[in-house]
């Protein structure tokens, strides 16, 4: 099927980007494969999308990527070894570069009066030209739409899933690390730059967090950082260890937060979410943070570490979704190849 464009601005069209808790048709995966991103660690990752898929078949329908017969065929026999069932599983033979769905995924744009959705097909560089190459992630949403039989809208300009954050209500939470850094859009200054969130996600109003934290090599995406839980509250990571080489970061995100104010001019409620104890791996810190964490239709996925502060992370988020099940999901692997569950996630809401 040939792709269709959209004939004008998403925005001018009434399509806009739906908070995460909103309902969705299903949450897209690619399978991993890029031995490279795990390196020692990889025969342990495929677990963890096990993981995933089990916990969301029980309310939506899982897609994954696969770039070959045999990557699904492997994918099907580990998830049929691992008791997980397949009657909401479904595969697209669509080839990836690495597994980060977050990224380099289709991210969907929804028309709720016609009920119609589009996909927005961002360009895609492997986070300011880090990791060659990238092609095939970076064909990944017009691959996709054409697939589904859905008009894609066309920005023309770089920009990752996890770089942004929606309410649902016009507003996107973003850090200036990230979107304003000369290795994505060199040529754009940042009123440019929320003109095309404005026209091409729906939104009113664009709130600018600072950095991120360390061993992000993604340059400070705001899914490591802090999260809308509702249209109006806001988790955001912070913590009292001024050792912490994350202490004035966090501290600068977490200011700014407590005086921003939402599309309507109301303020934000925020709260806070511990950090982890560093995790390290090799002598390298990796991001590992519960703010990356994953709104299924009836569950929520968190990364957890095996440290202390993941039952405080569970019982605070399960205070957010009160009518969700929060699942933490082990993450200390995953996070070596420098992300964790929203990460690999990227959902597909109903129109």
């Amino acid at each position: 099927m040939k792709m269709q464009l959209l004939p004008d601005l998403p925005a001018r069209l009434g399509y806009t980007m739906p908070a995460e808790w909103e309902p969705h048709e299903a949450t897209w995966l690619s399978w991993p494969h890029k031995e490279e991103s795990w390196p020692g660690l990889f025969d342990r990752i495929p677990l963890v999308w096990v993981e995933i898929v089990r916990a969301l078949v029980a309310s939506e329908e899982v897609r994954i990527l696969v770039g070959s017969a045999e990557m699904e065929a492997a994918a099907r026999q580990l998830l049929m070894r691992e008791r997980v069932s397949l009657d909401r599983v479904r595969f697209f033979p669509v080839p990836t570069n690495d597994a980060w769905a977050r990224d380099h995924g289709p991210l969907f744009v929804v028309n709720r009066r016609e009920r119609k959705s589009a996909i927005v097909d961002w360009e895609y560089n492997a986070w300011g030209g880090k990791y060659a190459p990238w092609d095939l992630d970076n064909a990944v949403p017009s691959r996709v739409a054409e697939l589904l039989g859905v008009p894609v809208a066309q920005p023309g300009i770089v920009l990752e899933g996890g770089s942004i954050d929606v309410n649902g209500c016009g507003s996107l939470l973003t850090t200036e690390s990230c979107l304003l850094n000369p290795n994505r859009n060199p040529t754009l200054t940042r009123e440019e730059i929320e003109r095309k969130l404005r026209d091409y996600l729906g939104v009113r109003h664009v709130l600018w967090l600072g950095q991120g934290i360390a061993g992000d090599d993604t340059d400070g995406h705001v899914d490591d950082l802090a999260r809308f839980v509702s249209p109006r509250r806001v988790v955001v990571v912070s913590t009292e260890d001024r050792s912490s080489p994350d202490y004035e970061v966090l501290a600068d995100n977490l200011a700014r937060l407590r005086h921003m104010r939402d599309q309507d001019g109301e303020p934000l409620e925020v709260v806070r979410l511990p950090m982890p104890d560093p995790v390290f791996h090799e002598g390298q810190q990796l991001p590992a943070s519960y703010a990356n964490f994953y709104i299924g239709n009836t569950v929520v996925l968190v990364p957890t570490f095996r440290v202390p502060q993941d039952r405080v992370a569970l019982e605070i988020l399960q205070q957010m979704f009160p009518e969700r099940r929060v699942v933490g999901i082990y993450a200390r692997d995953l996070v070596w190849g420098l992300g964790a569950i929203h990460c690999v996630t990227q959902q597909q809401p109903r129109p």
